[in-house]
């Protein structure tokens, strides 16, 4: 995923040169137009003026996939009535070949391709990764004429096989009332057209541009311009409101990560979903070089949401580390049709996810019993999930059965490979050296225009570190050998213990639920036989009881995702009423809030003797 930004000199050069040139020349440059004025059917009309073509027919795809989804999505499906069309406007023969793919006859009369496509948001159904077809909302598209464009370039403009390299030109057409935020330069000074151009498609699909009602604020840190643009449908929140916050961790993310940098502006496209309405379902984050996209449920409350924020964006902002600096050839030479997968996921999302929580405990945002809460975390998840399985096997195979189940490891196991890593590093090298100046050596080997041989690597990082390093890659992350955590935090003098955690009202271990739905009557019911927390126990609440309203907002099953969303934003002490039906008679019970609490495994320093060496393991 190796991206440039053109400078706006470069951009002005290459546009004034093909404006001028003669429809009859040989033409080397794809433009693209997208009409979000003339939305017809909740449709958007793309218009491709083309390349010129030797060839007697030559094929269109939408891709199949994009780099950092890991899964095959067909954004073709969300296309329809493409059609072809020679200079004077005589319609060419068209046939779909598959759900992505077209071909064309009399490619040599080629001048103009047309197509409408849907948007995904409106097609999600919340079922969760792996469980659906539906698109990974940060990857996928938003199409409301006059309010909101979310444009995931990859889900609206396709390229021809073999002018993969071809610039592009892209013109979109929009509303003046709504404003469109890229990391993009725009070309045009227009208040309803933007022009951006590109070198190549790979460059193109990854630059996302949000449109909507002007909610953007920008700041800088040291010689990095970061922009955030918020779309909030009630307008609950802005993006003033969220920008302290995200200053405050991207400063900080900045000073941890020293010297690895490689752009200059960055774009935070942050989309608040209705979760009542047809909208955005999957929640989080997709990476691009100079962008991430952001989907967050408005219902979340303000400290809620900046919490997941600082999470989410960080995770996306490191991967500016890898794979967008360091990565594969499989990441370098992208097929968006026919996509190889890398053996090192583990690095791509467990570095990344690992320095997401490394960082804020490095720079003081969180103390270090968060830290281990957040690192036990994952090792309860990740052993719930095949602990045996060869993580690069895993990896290379990602996109089918029986390992596309297990990705979501990439996060859990990936985090805790890439912790290990980082205590042997500590370790051999008396504290003074970790993972992040492994990645920064890395960095400097390859780099965003050099990729690495997958079965290079772990020499590479041996050569790097020590033996000890590579020993550990070969047994735990190549082989199928589950990883004795409590053996590499007890270098650092960290032991296991039993640790109490912040419960939810309504969910035992954020996973197992307190209550369920009649399905005649939609109302939200606790379990019969359940054993109830502090929080119902408090409050006098029973088994069998349903729950009509809390705090006099109504609750069943069509918003039942609100109240759970709500209860999150709780705090002990807070006065709150509950109405509820017990019996078949209704009755309204007071009280104050009491946060249930839960025991699990966890982790705490102990041996003052390795505390230097855990100082440098921690905060550098």
């Amino acid at each position: 995923m190796k991206k440039i930004i053109l400078s706006l000199a470069m951009v002005s050069f290459l546009w004034s040169c093909t404006s001028t040139q003669n429809v009859t020349s040989t033409k080397n440059e794809v433009d693209v137009t997208i009409d979000l004025v003339n939305v017809k059917d909740d449709k958007v009309m793309v218009t491709i003026t083309t390349p010129t073509f030797t060839t007697e027919t030559t094929s269109f795809h939408i891709p199949k996939t994009v780099p950092g989804t890991y899964s095959e999505d067909d954004y073709g499906r969300f296309v329809e009535q493409v059609k072809a069309f020679d200079a004077k406007g005589n319609v060419l023969k068209v046939a779909k070949t598959d759900e992505n793919s077209y071909t064309i006859s009399e490619a040599t009369k080629l001048a103009k391709i047309t197509y409408l496509v849907n948007d995904s948001f409106d097609t999600e159904g919340g079922a969760g990764f792996g469980e659906s077809e539906d698109i990974f909302s940060p990857s996928g598209t938003n199409i409301n004429a006059g309010v909101n464009f979310m444009l995931n370039t990859h889900g609206f403009i396709g390229y021809f096989k073999g002018k993969e390299e071809t610039p592009y030109k892209l013109t979109v057409k929009h509303p003046a009332n709504l404003l469109g935020v890229s990391a993009m330069i725009d070309a045009d000074n227009s208040d309803t057209s933007d022009v951006f151009v590109m070198p190549k498609y790979a460059s193109l699909v990854e630059m996302p541009i949000m449109y909507s009602k002007p909610d953007y604020t920008s700041f800088m840190v040291d010689d990095m311009e970061i922009i955030i643009s918020v779309y909030s449908p009630t307008g609950k929140y802005t993006a003033k409101q969220i920008t302290p916050n995200m200053e405050t961790m991207m400063k900080a993310q900045k000073r941890f990560l020293g010297p690895i940098d490689s752009t200059k502006k960055y774009a935070i496209l942050l989309y608040l979903s209705d979760v009542a309405a047809k909208d955005a379902k999957g929640f989080g984050a997709l990476e691009h070089p100079t962008s991430t996209v952001v989907v967050m449920p408005e219902v979340m409350g303000l400290e809620m949401l900046q919490e997941q924020l600082k999470d989410v964006v960080s995770h996306e902002f490191f991967h500016i580390v890898t794979p967008l600096t360091i990565h594969s050839n499989e990441i370098q030479n992208f097929d968006f049709n026919k996509p190889e997968m890398s053996e090192h996921l583990w690095m791509y999302e467990g570095v990344t996810e690992y320095f997401a929580n490394l960082f804020q405990v490095n720079q003081g945002l969180i103390d270090e019993a968060a830290f281990y809460e957040r690192m036990a975390g994952k090792i309860a998840q990740s052993r719930q999930m095949n602990d045996n399985m060869s993580f690069t096997k895993m990896s290379k195979n990602v996109l089918n059965p029986p390992y596309k189940e297990q990705y979501l490891n990439v996060y859990l196991k990936g985090a805790l490979i890439a912790m290990c890593m980082d205590i042997i590093i500590r370790e051999n090298s008396n504290g003074k050296k970790g993972i992040l100046n492994l990645m920064q050596e890395l960095s400097k080997e390859y780099g965003t225009t050099k990729a690495f041989k997958d079965e290079e690597l772990f020499g590479k990082i041996t050569a790097l570190t020590y033996p000890a390093v590579g020993e550990f890659l070969n047994k735990h992350v190549a082989g199928e050998t589950p990883i004795p955590y409590e053996q590499y935090f007890a270098k650092m003098g960290v032991s296991e213990t039993t640790i109490e955690v912040a419960g939810n009202p309504f969910l035992k271990g954020q996973t197992q639920p307190y209550i369920t739905v009649d399905p005649n009557t939609k109302e939200i019911m606790i379990l019969p036989e359940i054993e109830l927390n502090s929080f119902m126990t408090t409050l006098g609440l029973k088994n069998n009881d349903k729950i009509l309203a809390i705090n006099e907002t109504a609750y069943n099953l069509d918003n039942i995702y609100d109240m759970i969303m709500a209860s999150m934003n709780w705090k002990d002490g807070e006065a709150i009423t509950v109405k509820i039906k017990r019996d078949g008679k209704e009755q309204t019970v007071k009280g104050k809030i009491v946060m249930p609490k839960e025991k699990q495994d966890g982790y705490q320093s102990t041996d003052d003797t390795k505390k230097t060496i855990r100082e440098a393991w921690l905060r550098g």
